[in-house]
């Protein structure tokens, strides 16, 4: 299962809006079959194990990280796939919780009488697909809030100034993380101020896949639509859209459109626009992992109202002083116990950086997507 789980993280930037799945076949203690799937409307990664093992899948056992789908999409059905191959048992880390399949795949493979246990390194195959997981249980994306800081939690100076507070090494690794995003979502007032492009700037090379580089939708909250279409965000390959009280409003509009831009129609809540609504909205149409880099009223209001599931802090060995801007805009708190609590799940040196992965307490929803117990039967 551990060797199936590698093979899913190969299309860790490439299966969007479809799950990170790989596929491991063993026969008589020998690897005969592997896949993973790389793109939705290619094949599943139960296709490609079955190609290489061949006549050798009959009487194996499969190890595949998802549960084999059930039901006709743009490809057929991976369970009576694996039955007709003749394998004799299928170990799954986890029940798809896609309703089309939803155990429906495990009923297939059960009535041909083949063997089905399940659960198996569960937590890791939900780390793995928590953005697809976020978007079928709760309706909503996985958002990843990035933050880049002094020491002292500064991410600008005074007067605005902010290239570089990381380094070099740091950047380029806020490229692969982008790259596993199905969009990137700022404010206006970052793509106005720093000519943010908010592109994927790797290729296929670097980033270790065959084909194109597919770049991630780029959402921009502009309640007032200030954005003008000469904007550099627009210079780059990839969607843009934007979300705004009033789609006609300003002189933008026709501009806007005529560069291709969606513009959606959002609640304003009075503080700002309706982040619920944005991501509910983004999760219709597939979006499954979202990351925010944006100023410090955007991201804290992403942290003050529960919506971050994961935060990611490149932290910069540089002092910067009270005066610089924070990293983030909260409400005080009056008492120690009011604070927005976090653990830490990953930290690791990058350059002459820091990088801390953190998820809210336990008991969010956060933790909920990704420690969500699965029985073992």
């Amino acid at each position: 299962m551990a060797q199936a789980l590698a093979l899913a993280g190969r299309g860790l930037t490439t299966t969007q809006p479809n799950p990170r799945v790989g596929c491991v076949i063993v026969r008589d203690g020998q690897l005969v079959g592997r896949g993973f799937h790389a793109r939705t409307g290619e094949p599943h990664a139960e296709v490609f194990a079955l190609r290489e093992a061949g006549e050798r899948a009959q009487g194996a056992t499969a190890y595949v990280t998802l549960e084999p789908c059930a039901h006709f999409g743009k490809t057929p059905p991976c369970a009576p796939q694996l039955a007709a191959a003749g394998v004799q048992r299928v170990v799954t880390a986890m029940v798809d919780p896609d309703p089309r399949v939803a155990d429906g795949g495990h009923a297939i493979l059960r009535a041909a009488g083949v063997q089905v246990d399940v659960g198996l390194m569960a937590a890791e195959a939900r780390w793995l697909n928590r953005g697809f997981l976020s978007r079928i249980e709760r309706g909503r994306p996985w958002v990843t809030v990035k933050i880049a800081q002094s020491l002292d939690g500064r991410t600008a100076l005074a007067n605005g100034e902010s290239r570089w507070i990381t380094g070099e090494a740091a950047r380029h690794d806020v490229q692969f993380l982008r790259a596993r995003q199905s969009a990137i979502l700022t404010g206006v007032d970052t793509v106005l101020m720093d000519d943010a492009r908010l592109n994927v700037r790797l290729s296929a090379q670097e980033l270790g896949i065959d084909g194109t580089v597919r770049q991630p939708l780029r959402v921009v909250l502009d309640s007032g639509l200030r954005l003008p279409p000469f904007a550099p965000i627009f210079d780059t390959p990839g969607a843009v859209q934007i979300y705004t009280r009033d789609v006609m409003a300003g002189i933008h509009h026709d501009g806007l459109t005529a560069r291709g831009v969606h513009l959606v129609a959002t609640p304003h809540t009075g503080s700002g626009l309706d982040l619920p609504f944005v991501l509910h909205h983004l999760a219709e149409q597939g979006i499954n992992d979202v990351l925010v880099e944006a100023g410090s009223k955007l991201s804290g209001a992403f942290i003050a109202q529960q919506l971050t599931d994961e935060l990611i802090v490149y932290q910069a060995p540089v002092l910067l002083g009270h005066q610089a801007q924070a990293s983030v805009a909260l409400p005080p708190c009056d008492r120690l116990d009011q604070a927005s609590r976090w653990q830490v799940t990953d930290t690791r040196r990058v350059g002459d950086d820091l990088r801390i992965t953190l998820i809210p307490q336990i008991g969010s929803s956060a933790t909920a997507i990704v420690q969500e117990p699965v029985q073992r039967r």
